[in-house]
């Protein structure tokens, strides 16, 4: 039996390569006759790096970055040899994971760590700038990011704003002029969703609470991000309040493609064609993935969903080992099975996967 292991990450407990390393440990150890190949997988977010590394042999350049509360940080890009390509990890900078939970901040966390990052790829002379955006503590639209790169927000006193996202509803004009590194960059932005900036089904309204916002700071992180949209379509002429996938990372991705004239892409389309995913699943007899959540999200176009279809069009047989497991589509199962405490789930995730892993390997037939 030959079985492909390619979760992405379990949000705050395992990053994709612990997730697959856990499996496969769980694996071996009911049927170690079975191979295991290991593929971690991201979506945009958080291990985005490491998967286009492990599927391209990359090198990492490091890169003098800030968290989302200002705080100094060393982080990393990735130079993708042989084609022009500098990628970056936005979590690496604003990821929500960088912040403890008594310290989250909705409405001044910023993007300008993003923005550090995009200027150390820029260094490098690439043609192309390739942005993994996700699992962020911030709801800022990118201005940060944007504000690092050169950009002046500005109020109608004409007073530069300060960072986050709650000044933004006193914003009354972008000054903004792309700098030379830019010049002929082809940027895309990597992304698992496909939500719009604003509305029922936007950046505040559905991923602001996950990152701690309350039902008054979510109205007010809408209201912002309204007057933000609508002064970026009269400053740049860009209009991205609709725009599908704009939503992403707390409106990161519109960000970018209002600043940066990004194109939005499937994260997990990215890393799949440069890991050859679906050579790999042809190879294998079983695949197995993962996340901390499989719910309606993750089929959204989520990895989990994504390899699930990808792996069904193959006739592949594929299992998701989640944290826990709300989703009803093909076969799920979840640490509950073995932990009923969440907290504790979140605490022992790998020894717990790689036992949920084992049980699931004994019940296959060989």
């Amino acid at each position: 039996m030959r079985v492909l292991v390619a979760p992405q990450e379990f949000k705050e407990s395992l990053t994709a390569g612990e997730a697959a390393a856990a499996i496969a440990r769980g694996i071996a150890a009911a049927r170690p006759a079975w191979t295991v190949e290991q593929l971690p997988m991201s979506d945009g977010g958080p291990g985005f790096l490491d998967a286009l590394e492990r599927a391209a042999r990359g090198r990492f350049r490091p890169a003098a970055t800030r968290d989302a509360l200002g705080r100094a940080r060393t982080a990393r890009v990735l130079d993708l040899p042989g084609t022009g390509t500098c990628a970056v990890e936005a979590a690496l900078a604003n990821g929500l994971a960088l912040i403890a939970p008594a310290e989250r901040d909705p409405l001044r966390a910023g993007t300008e760590g993003v923005g550090d990052l995009i200027a150390a790829a820029l260094a490098g002379r690439p043609r192309r700038l390739l942005a993994g955006v996700g699992g962020s503590a911030t709801s800022d639209g990118g201005a940060g990011m944007a504000r690092a790169l050169g950009a002046r927000f500005l109020d109608a006193a004409g007073r530069d704003l300060t960072p986050g996202v709650a000044p933004l509803a006193a914003l009354e004009r972008i000054v903004w002029t792309p700098p030379p590194t830019l010049d002929g960059v082809e940027t895309l932005a990597a992304t698992d969703v496909t939500n719009p900036l604003l509305g029922p089904n936007g950046a505040a309204a559905v991923f602001a609470p996950q990152k701690g916002a309350t039902a008054e700071q979510t109205a007010a992180i809408e209201a912002a991000l309204r007057r933000y949209a609508a002064v970026l379509e009269r400053s740049l002429g860009v209009a991205i309040a609709d725009l599908p996938g704009a939503g992403a990372a707390g409106g990161l991705a519109g960000g970018l493609a209002a600043f940066l004239g990004a194109r939005i892409v499937s994260g997990f389309e990215v890393t799949a064609e440069a890991a050859g995913l679906r050579e790999r699943l042809r190879r294998a007899d079983r695949a197995v993935t993962g996340e901390g959540s499989f719910d309606a999200q993750s089929l959204g176009g989520k990895t989990t969903g994504r390899l699930l279809a990808l792996a069904a069009a193959e006739g592949v047989p594929c299992v998701v080992l989640a944290g826990r497991a709300t989703a009803a589509a093909g076969e799920a199962r979840s640490l509950a099975e073995i932990e009923p405490d969440p907290a504790v789930r979140m605490r022992e995730a790998a020894p717990l996967l790689e036992r949920l892993a084992a049980r699931w390997a004994e019940s296959v037939a060989s």
